[in-house]
């Protein structure tokens, strides 16, 4: 499909660059929103929680935060709330260990992690939905993509269409963007929730996972070689970058998706704008607004952020 021109009219006049549209909506929006939780358990003996918000309809959206985020950070639960409002279903789902109670096997979550993303689309179905729609967020975006592109022409009918913001689409080299002096204030934030995460892990199987030495790690390469690579099965970072990452299985997907990355986004190199493939697939949609930072697009004026309505007019309106 021809690239979209972006209608991402820009932000505040005060977010002026792309460190402030990134931080500002993330730590101080606030969404109202009352969620109910369902614990749905997993074949391997885990757990995922889900947060909804229901009309009773058969349409849904299903939500998928980013890394160290939940159903609670004010992307997932504007989303949530703003397709509520329009008369869907919605649920917006935490990631193993994410929903404030630590998951019970060793394993965590990870960009490539689609297993639960399909568990969660599987229950969906058997609980009726004819009309199911994804949208995910930078971390949760590379899972969108990667689960549609894993199930090609195998995608349940009941999904739709999908729409993922933020997208990390190259691992490897959104990793090695966030390693630059420049970055490293999110880097850093990173592996401080992480390492809080890693020290609990290494209470309850301590003959699998230690947090000694955990200080030393100073980039995203060394955190995945020591910890994400082994818990999930890969051989170091460079096996994860290269089979997790969403870009090499965005040819295969069979339904309409859309991906918003900002051109000024501080996570995304060149490598991540995967415009060749845009270009030339029938159901794939690139629009790169040049604002936005990372998960920011705010606006200004209204409660609403111009990802929710960004979403709701793709879905609605293919």
């Amino acid at each position: 499909m021809p690239l979209v021109n972006s209608s991402y009219p820009g932000p505040h006049t005060y977010l002026f660059n792309s460190h402030l549209e990134t931080i500002v909506p993330s730590a101080f929006r606030k969404v109202e929103g009352n969620y109910i939780r369902e614990r749905l358990e997993l074949a391997d003996g885990d757990f995922l929680d889900l947060d909804w918000m229901k009309n009773n309809t058969d349409q849904l959206v299903i939500i998928t935060h980013g890394l160290e985020g939940s159903s609670d950070r004010h992307y997932s639960k504007g989303m949530a709330s703003y397709f509520h409002r329009k008369g869907w279903d919605s649920v917006a789902w935490n990631c193993r260990g994410c929903s404030g109670e630590m998951n019970r096997l060793p394993r965590f979550y990870h960009h490539g992690a689609t297993e639960d993303l399909t568990a969660v689309v599987d229950h969906a179905i058997q609980k009726k939905y004819k009309h199911i729609s994804l949208v995910g967020f930078s971390m949760g975006g590379s899972m969108s993509l990667k689960y549609l592109g894993e199930q090609n022409k195998s995608t349940p009918t009941e999904v739709k269409s999908a729409v993922v913001f933020s997208v990390p689409c190259d691992l490897g080299s959104s990793a090695g963007e966030l390693d630059k002096p420049s970055k490293r204030f999110y880097l850093n934030r990173f592996l401080k929730k992480l390492e809080k995460k890693i020290k609990a892990k290494a209470l309850l199987f301590p003959d699998l996972i230690s947090a000694d030495g955990f200080e030393k790690i100073k980039t995203f390469r060394e955190f995945d070689t020591r910890y994400t690579a082994p818990l999930h099965g890969f051989t170091d970072a460079n096996d994860f970058y290269t089979n997790a990452s969403s870009g090499s299985y965005l040819e295969s997907i069979q339904i309409p998706t859309l991906i918003v990355n900002a051109l000024n986004d501080p996570f995304l190199p060149e490598a991540c704008y995967p415009i060749k493939v845009a270009k030339e697939h029938a159901h794939l949609f690139l629009e790169t607004p040049k604002r936005g930072g990372h998960v920011g697009f705010s606006l200004a004026g209204t409660d609403d952020n111009w990802m929710e309505r960004r979403a709701f007019e793709f879905v609605n309106y293919l």
